[in-house]
């Protein structure tokens, strides 16, 4: 297997190194899973990737995901509904899924990424029904060759107890905290470079206890891995907040420990400004997930003012039931453009929305050593052809989020080829699509 590329003059190398370099009729040299050089005039014994036509940009990263939802995506009864009907309406049908399910789910999703120009995905998986387990996605990022940031999530009070969700899918507290002990023991990789972290993750602060919550941060915290739950998404969300805990959001994370920068918090749409001059003292971390945020009307995170205050922020596409895609070029336009409607059309570049997709995603996962193109980062990169229609035209092709194309050439994981001219490498696409269909489809009727 080939360990060495280079990618041969390239139109523009976008690098997000701490310089934010954009070189032009530039070269990159992958040894290894690691990048050796960025410049002109490179040199390799290895293979030749040509760059013309094309711009090159680390991989994109994403910070928030459901895989399992891709089986019921568009689901009537769940298109129009707000979250918490959302989750109602979805909750029975989750119900059903299988080790199978789940493995397959993972796996196209991740492939969808892949596509976008994704090189690491995290995945917030929080029901475990019918003997599901948390590795039936890790085997499925395993299998793509997609870096891979698994949390263990957990929901623990069913409608019984006043939650959201049906008692069949809680689980027991000390049962809960036993499995996230066994899948860190068993599959997080701490090293530099590593292909799979582990994260714990109780699913939102009205489907646990706070007990939990508090137990979920002390255990990460001794075993040194990230904490992950959903916060502030909606107006709902902090109506139950200040009806249950007797504060907002903010306030209930920072008590039972969950600030920091081993930290990040989905949506955070409804932040205000002490709480976001919280997380920016505390480096606590935000996936920000514009269009799920637009497809359950949940509103418009205010990213301009996260980013000023300094706040890590990244993208995640969110669940494909509450998105019904998963592309992560398409999320960072969108990003861009609800900056531009809440606060003018200089709010947001593409080039600080694509920054958020690469460099800003991978710190808030705790990774330096992605979302960069410099020497000794790993070699993670997306390679995208400008030469379509998406990009005829432009007079700036780096600006693609504002013209270019949506689904990369290339991409490169850890060294690896994944995709090669518009292509997985790694497993037999139309036969998964043809898979998870057939599985979709045995759901839908059903119900």
């Amino acid at each position: 297997m080939t360990t060495e590329f280079l990618i041969q003059n390239a139109d523009t190398v976008l690098t997000m190194d701490d310089a934010r370099r954009v070189l032009h009729g530039a070269d990159v040299l992958i040894r290894g899973g690691q990048i050796a050089a960025v410049g002109q005039g490179l040199q390799t014994a290895g293979e030749i990737v040509s760059g013309r036509g094309c711009v090159v940009t680390p991989g994109l990263v994403n910070t928030h995901h459901h895989l399992y939802q891709n089986l019921t995506r568009a689901v009537p009864g769940a298109q129009d509904a707000l979250l918490f009907g959302w989750l109602q309406r979805l909750y029975p049908i989750w119900a059903r899924f299988t080790p199978d399910e789940m493995f397959v789910s993972a796996q196209l999703g991740l492939a969808e990424l892949a596509l976008s120009g994704c090189t690491l995905s995290s995945d917030h998986l929080y029901l475990y029904p019918n003997g599901a387990r948390l590795e039936d996605t890790i085997h499925a990022a395993r299998d793509i060759g997609l870096r891979f940031h698994p949390t263990r999530g957990a929901m623990s009070i069913g409608e019984s107890d006043g939650g959201l969700p049906p008692d069949s899918l809680v689980e027991d507290e000390r049962a809960i905290l036993d499995d996230m002990i066994r899948v860190v023991d068993g599959f997080h990789d701490p090293s530099e470079g590593s292909m799979c972290r582990v994260g714990l993750a109780p699913c939102s602060p009205f489907s646990v206890s706070r007990e939990l919550m508090r137990d979920a941060a002390l255990l990460a915290r001794d075993k040194g891995v990230m904490l992950h739950t959903h916060l502030a998404e909606n107006d709902e969300d902090i109506a139950y907040s200040e009806a249950k805990f007797g504060c907002r959001p903010g306030q209930y994370a920072e008590d039972l420990g969950w600030t920091g920068d081993d930290v990040w918090h989905a949506h955070c749409v409804k932040l205000d400004a002490q709480e976001i001059d919280l997380f920016a003292r505390t480096r606590t971390g935000i996936a920000h997930c514009p269009c799920s945020n637009c497809r359950l009307g949940s509103g418009i995170a205010p990213v301009r003012a996260m980013r000023d205050a300094g706040v890590p922020v990244g993208l995640g596409v969110d669940g494909s039931a509450s998105n019904d895609m998963a592309s992560l070029s398409a999320e960072a336009r969108q990003a861009m453009l609800l900056q531009r409607v809440a606060n003018g059309a200089d709010a947001m570049s593409a080039y600080e929305a694509l920054e958020i997709a690469t460099r800003g995603g991978a710190d808030v996962l705790g990774r330096p050593d992605c979302g960069r193109l410099e020497p000794g980062k790993r070699a993670d990169i997306a390679i995208w052809d400008t030469t379509g229609i998406a990009s005829s035209g432009s007079w700036d092709a780096a600006a693609m989020l504002l013209a270019g194309p949506t689904q990369v050439k290339h991409l490169f994981v850890e060294g690896k080829q994944i995709i090669r001219s518009g292509e997985i490498t790694t497993l037999d696409l139309p036969r998964l699509i043809e898979r998870h269909g057939e599985m979709a489809r045995a759901l839908a009727s059903s119900f």
